[in-house]
């Protein structure tokens, strides 16, 4: 069983930097891998699979930010263009514009990468966030993924993704 937690993160001027950084290039690798993926498809009539890590070499500036958010970007951008050609009445993927209001990019938990701890949340990149967590969180929930996101007037809230762990005594219930 899966339950977020959404919290208020207060970032000082540095992670709002590195967060700016971070929604632009989840923009950015969304946008330029579909329109590798419209050109191929329109060159050969098949379908391409690209990865984030290929348009590292040229754009060099996406190593900056986290890996596992432009690989999120990736897996969004792959379910909604396998949607589109399952079901085209779902439409065609669209563009992410800079305008948007809506600002956001998730990144997954490996290897402890991330932690709530202390009314702090440590995410890779951006390190020590402090979080207003007005509830606590049970100790038999494991830490998954943590959705970060920026309202239109300059809030931060980060969406904090935990799975229940089973214990023997929850399995022998079943």
């Amino acid at each position: 069983m899966n339950r977020a937690y959404k919290f208020r993160i207060m970032p000082n001027s540095e992670q709002r930097i590195m967060f700016a950084k971070t929604f632009g290039c989840v923009r950015f690798i969304y946008n330029r891998m579909l329109a590798d993926k419209i050109k191929h498809y329109e060159e050969t009539k098949q379908k391409l699979n690209n990865t984030p890590a290929q348009y590292k070499k040229e754009f060099d500036w996406l190593k900056e930010v986290d890996s596992l958010a432009l690989a999120n970007a990736q897996k969004n951008l792959q379910t909604a263009y396998n949607n589109f050609f399952r079901s085209p009445k779902v439409g065609f993927p669209k563009f992410k514009s800079k305008k948007s209001n809506h600002r956001s990019y998730t990144t997954n938990c490996v290897n402890g990468n991330i932690k709530l701890e202390n009314g702090y949340l440590t995410l890779p990149k951006v390190g020590k966030i402090k979080v207003k967590q007005h509830r606590n969180i049970p100790l038999d929930y494991k830490l998954k993924s943590v959705t970060v996101s920026q309202t239109p007037s300059g809030k931060y809230y980060a969406s904090i993704l935990f799975c229940l762990l089973y214990t023997s005594d929850a399995a022998d219930e079943l």
